[in-house]
């Protein structure tokens, strides 16, 4: 609900006068957050006013009276949060933070969708102090506030005591019918009445409109019959257009029900005092300049931009007094806690400050050629989480439904469950994407190492999800296993083809393919260590071969030579460059051509962006780009052209059949490798080998970008 969309419906004539029932003052603090609202999407002449002012008394009784909640430390543990999921209505949010005192100046305001900034077009964690999520991508912000209520639960299991409850708070979430429609806040919401997460408040903007006009066309089901049907308390509020006292008091019903989730189906006029008010019109697009004074007159306002009455500023200063006082009251709480409880404050500092425990490097399993038996990745992948699970207890999370297949089990805890929330494993069953948005929620929440499991081919489910957690820098860790058509009889319906690349071709994401025990040590080190940026660890389903020459440290450098590094550049015929399950087809394949006479070195590239990460010089050390070279990977082709002369990989769908089968089918066993390494050999022979290292790199981004 992101587009901008104009209408051709013609507005009423004259808008009745309608009285207000609640308190004159208190209409006035509502009137003046839609009239603020409104101001900043026309002075960008783009963006969403009819939402802000259809949801103004929401956010007005939630940052008024309802919200625990600190400017001067926004990450305060404790704080209520706040999400608004439908995050084409940011301007409600940056109002209600230049009220609250959260350092966005009116100035900000007024550089409402501007580049660079602090009011961006939706919300982003990373700009604006106060936001807690990036939102904008509807259904993923509800599902965040289940992450967040899943997290406070779990925390308040683990940490407090009777006399301290260090973790007692609420998440408030502000939807529209958008959020409700895409499937992810399904999934999440299903699990949220599982789980019973009752300090999970939902306030349902249910104002009937979508952009294409009335919710008529597509959404007639009865959200209140589903939501019951999750397992949701369901509260119904007619109107907040005549007073707040029907929303105060379900807040308050809401709040005394500890085992459920609750929603508030309030029911909200879109565009509210506009002369398109309950129009899809008033969406995206800003008001026309005459409709905003007939609406500023009808509040009983100075007809300026960017105005507050000093009244209600006043209001808002007294509250933020008010909540700062609150977390003044916490931090005492807290000091006794930590006078009490030591050991288990020190965790939670360590925790909230991103410190990794100490001993991971050391704890991680290294692989010895001579005496290990070669396994699975995915098995590696299970010793690396049974490794590091016991002295890193912020690693939380789960699969979707497959488990026994992921082997991501943490055998040192248990389930979350409704009745075990210290258990540290989720059961998300089969909702990829809701587990996704949930684990980019437990991220922000702080203090949490999320990470996720399904099979690599549907990480499609999840995209959306993932591509969110790049954009907001959280470090969550995925692990994606039968990472190739190597699964063999499920078929091209579970093969991955396009997926690697897909997930490659994102900005601020890692992905893995390691090869062997070292390498997957090296993948699950630097994902830990990388809490800015997300992780894919892509896993085979079968037993690979051992390498002899693999390591930790050389594999954390992105690709290196395993093969061959004894034989100098000048005299190299040959380059093959592959990962996980393709590396000993590699391998083998090199000793065979070395039997006639071709001298081959081999790489192993676990990490595409880490290797070109490294300076100009050790990539050329490793594949300098003018000797002939062929990549190997049993995934789509796209994106080893920067790499490889030629290539072996997947053009199109696989089949279904035994794994050994398919691969010799599509080329990838050591026969074919070596008979196209020698072809490769023979084609540049006597010729000019194009050095694809030679070629600019251009930055083509004017001035600097800080975030």
């Amino acid at each position: 609900m992101g587009l901008d969309r104009t209408s051709t419906s013609s507005p009423p004539l004259k808008k009745m006068k309608e009285s207000y029932e609640g308190p004159e003052f208190e209409l006035k603090c509502i009137n003046s957050i839609r009239a603020l609202s409104a101001d900043m999407p026309s002075a960008a002449k783009s963006g969403h006013p009819g939402a802000p002012m259809g949801c103004a008394p929401m956010a007005h009784l939630l940052w008024s009276e309802v919200m625990d909640y600190s400017p001067s430390n926004p990450e305060w543990w404790n704080r209520d949060r706040f999400v608004l999921s439908n995050g084409h209505a940011c301007a409600l949010q940056y109002s209600m933070l230049h009220l609250a005192g959260y350092g966005l100046t009116m100035d900000d305001l007024k550089n409402f969708r501007q580049m660079g900034s602090r009011t961006p077009g939706h919300p982003e964690n990373f700009m604006t102090p106060g936001v807690e999520v990036s939102t904008g991508p509807l259904g993923q912000g509800i599902s965040n506030g289940v992450a967040f209520a899943l997290a406070e639960r779990h925390y308040a299991a683990t940490f407090n005591t009777e006399e301290h409850k260090i973790f007692d708070h609420h998440t408030y979430v502000i939807c529209g019918d958008g959020c409700l429609q895409e499937g992810v806040s399904s999934e999440t919401s299903s699990l949220a009445g599982h789980l019973g997460l009752g300090r999970l408040i939902v306030l349902y903007d249910d104002n009937n409109i979508t952009i294409d006009g009335s919710t008529d066309l597509s959404f007639t089901e009865d959200v209140q019959k589903r939501y019951e049907a999750y397992g949701w308390q369901v509260l119904t509020v007619e109107t907040v257009e005549k007073d707040l006292k029907d929303l105060r008091a379900a807040i308050a019903t809401a709040k005394a029900n500890e085992s459920q989730p609750t929603m508030i189906k309030i029911r909200t006029t879109i565009g509210k005092g506009s002369l398109l008010e309950g129009t899809a019109a008033t969406h995206g697009a800003p008001l026309k300049p005459d409709d905003m004074s007939q609406a500023k007159r009808g509040w009983g306002l100075p007809d300026e931009p960017f105005t507050l009455a000093d009244d209600v500023k006043a209001l808002y200063v007294k509250r933020t007094q008010t909540v700062e006082g609150k977390f003044a009251e916490w931090g005492k709480l807290y000091a006794s806690y930590k006078a009490a409880n030591p050991e288990k404050a020190a965790e939670l500092d360590r925790r909230f400050n991103q410190q990794l425990p100490a001993g991971i490097d050391a704890a991680l399993p290294s692989f010895d050629y001579k005496t290990d038996k070669a396994k699975a990745t995915r098995q590696y992948s299970q010793a690396c989480i049974g490794s590091i699970a016991p002295i890193m207890p912020e690693l939380m999370g789960g699969s979707a439904d497959l488990t026994p297949s992921n082997l991501t089990a943490i055998s040192c805890s248990g389930d979350f469950q409704k009745a075990t929330p210290e258990g540290r494993y989720l059961r998300f069953g089969v909702r990829e994407h809701g587990m996704a948005a949930i684990c980019n929620g437990l991220f922000a929440y702080g203090g949490i190492r999320p990470f996720c499991a399904t099979f690599l081919n549907f990480a499609g489910y999840a995209l959306g999800s993932i591509r969110v957690a790049a954009l907001s820098k959280f470090g969550v860790i995925y692990v994606m296993t039968h990472d190739s058509i190597g699964l063999g009889e499920d078929g091209p319906t579970h093969q991955p083809i396009e997926m690697i690349e897909s997930l490659r071709s994102m900005p601020n994401i890692n992905v893995f393919r390691p090869a062997d025990s070292n390498e997957m040590s090296m993948s699950y080190k630097v994902a830990l260590e990388s809490h800015s940026t997300p992780s894919v660890i892509c896993c085979s389903r079968s037993g690979l071969p051992a390498l002899e020459h693999s390591s930790v440290e050389k594999a954390a450098m992105g690709a290196y030579t395993i093969i061959g590094e004894d034989i100098e550049l000048s005299k190299t015929d040959l380059i093959i460059v592959g990962t996980g399950s393709e590396v000993g087809s590699c391998v083998e394949a090199a000793a065979k051509l070395a039997e006639s006479g071709i001298m081959v070195r081999v790489v192993s590239m676990p990490c595409q962006e880490i290797f070109v990460a490294q300076s100009m010089e050790y990539q050329r050390s490793v594949l300098p780009g003018n000797i002939p070279t062929l990549s190997v990977e049993a995934s789509a082709e796209h994106g080893w052209h920067r790499f490889s002369h030629a290539q072996i990989g997947m053009t199109r769908f696989g089949m279904s059949g035994p794994g050994a089968e398919l691969f010799e089918k599509f080329g990838f066993t050591t026969e074919n490798v070596t008979e196209k390494g020698q072809a490769l050999v023979e084609f540049y022979k006597g010729g000019n080998v194009p050095d694809l290292m030679n070629r600019p790199i251009f930055n083509s981004i004017k001035g600097t970008i800080d975030h």
